[in-house]
């Protein structure tokens, strides 16, 4: 997973970035927790998401937002951090112009960061949002939301209560054309232990092969 530096917004940008083989592979951004509570691309979710990603066949980027490691800058609120996440995105772009799909993935302040470039990226294809700080957060710029997704959340998180993330996918879910598998994680908190990170990229990797699928059976139908 060769180290990469990319030009952001308010200064240079660290990642790690594999790169798949096939000319015109999907690529995934992956986007970590809150910078100013511990949050890096090293982070267990995100770091096994990447191998995940990387496992499916996928071009995949992680990164540290401004401030964190040797990304230069400093925390800016979220606003810096989704201009973090369009250069980022724009990076992977440029090195896969062909991709067949663009995915973005994102834990606590990451998905909500996600989200919000969901909004400015009409091109993405799909997202996988763990643990959305739904109760921190207004969600209502999803509206409409461009894409079907995944939310994932840890059915005892103490941060932010199942119910609100709830309130959220039922929203989106009345919105058409918009499909979300909500998924919630028994005995998880709003930190995942080992086994539970296994299961959350488990079910990310059913969700994500589940929607490719699907988007292989209708070209091939045309």
């Amino acid at each position: 997973m060769p180290e990469v530096m990319f030009a952001g917004p308010d200064g240079r940008l660290e990642g790690r970035y594999h790169h798949a083989k096939r000319p015109n592979a999907p690529v995934a951004l992956l986007l970590h927790p809150h910078p100013l509570h511990g949050g890096t691309m090293n982070n267990r979710v995100v770091h096994s998401l990447y191998g995940k990603f990387q496992s499916m066949g996928f071009s995949v980027l992680r990164f540290n937002f401004r401030g964190v490691g040797k990304s230069q800058g400093r925390y800016d609120g979220g606003i810096g951090e989704i201009s973090d996440a369009a250069a980022a995105l724009d990076f992977l772009q440029a090195i896969n112009p062909s991709a067949s799909m663009l995915w973005v993935a994102g834990y606590s302040f990451g998905s909500y960061v996600g989200m919000q470039l969901l909004m400015r990226r009409p091109e993405m294809g799909g997202f996988v949002s763990i643990s959305a700080p739904a109760s921190h957060y207004d969600f209502g710029f999803l509206a409409p939301c461009p894409c079907s997704g995944m939310i994932l959340h840890g059915e005892e998180d103490e941060l932010v209560p199942l119910n609100s993330v709830q309130k959220l996918v039922d929203k989106l879910n009345t919105q058409k054309g918009v499909a979300i598998d909500f998924r919630s994680i028994p005995q998880a908190g709003h930190v995942y232990t080992p086994s539970q990170v296994e299961t959350i990229s488990d079910m990310a990797e059913d969700h994500v092969l589940s929607v490719m699928n699907r988007s292989r059976m209708a070209l091939a139908a045309d």
